[in-house]
């Protein structure tokens, strides 16, 4: 018969090796559901914030309802709403959209001069230039300008994306410290995920951010993560997922929406 003392070993490491077998491999993306799905107006929460953080510690998404902007920064949850500012949600809160990874930069460069949003992006692309695998991105650095947005919560039945940014609150900052986080994604992925650039905005003092809109940057540090394994993970039983129209093109859509 087995010692009581090797039964509680044997249990201690099943649980270790479980743990570890439920990480991700490194270098991974998970996403949950689909751009397309939330540009046509699937909002309600379907993934609770523990779950994300099974599958990363850096990331970027909305809330249940739309209810403003996500930003993940080394496994703290920050929900920028409707009015610019950031608040603290409780990890049992929902999703219906996000984008997760395990940041580990194996790549930093230095920004000296300053760079305007388009500028800085063919900057990173010369850096990391495999166009076709993904690619996390962190900047930490000052903004000479940057403007963000963010929306408010939507009730049903739920417009589309396109129709609640036409009215979406927006913020202009100016000579402001800060991090920009988020994924540049290969063109492959239209309709999945945003393809180029999508980042979020959070203010060095955590009070403030939003969805990218543009930005100048005076000078910083830029970490990158090349990624080359994507996981998606898709609501289960979900009738507004379900009877989606996902066949659409909604590429005029997501343009407009990101700009």
């Amino acid at each position: 018969m087995m010692q009581p003392g090797y039964r509680i070993i044997l249990i201690a490491l099943l649980v270790v090796g479980q743990q570890v077998a439920a990480e991700p491999p490194p270098d991974t993306i998970t996403q949950f559901s689909t751009i397309d799905a939330l540009l046509s107006g699937v909002y309600d929460g379907q993934f609770c914030f523990n779950q994300l953080l099974q599958y990363g510690n850096w990331g970027i998404g909305t809330f249940d309802r739309l209810d403003g902007e996500m930003m993940i920064l080394e496994g703290r949850i920050f929900q920028i709403r409707s009015d610019g500012k950031a608040y603290h949600p409780p990890t049992e809160d929902t999703t219906p959209f996000a984008s997760v990874v395990q940041f580990k930069p194996d790549k930093r460069f230095r920004v000296e001069s300053p760079l305007s949003l388009e500028e800085l992006q063919q900057r990173i692309d010369q850096e990391a230039p495999d166009l076709n695998s993904f690619c996390a991105v962190r900047i930490d650095g000052t903004f000479s300008q940057i403007k963000t947005r963010s929306v408010p919560p939507q009730n049903k039945p739920y417009p589309p994306l396109v129709e609640v940014t036409k009215n979406q609150p927006e913020f202009l900052f100016e000579n402001v410290e800060g991090v920009l986080f988020g994924f540049r994604c290969p063109s492959y992925v239209k309709g999945i995920n945003v393809t180029g650039y999508h980042l979020h905005f959070l203010t060095r003092d955590e009070k403030q951010g939003g969805h990218l809109l543009s930005a100048t940057l005076k000078e910083g540090w830029v970490d990158l993560d090349n990624c080359h394994r994507f996981n998606m993970i898709l609501p289960a039983g979900d009738e507004d997922f379900m009877n989606a129209d996902l066949k659409k093109d909604r590429t005029e859509e997501l343009e407009k929406v990101e700009k």
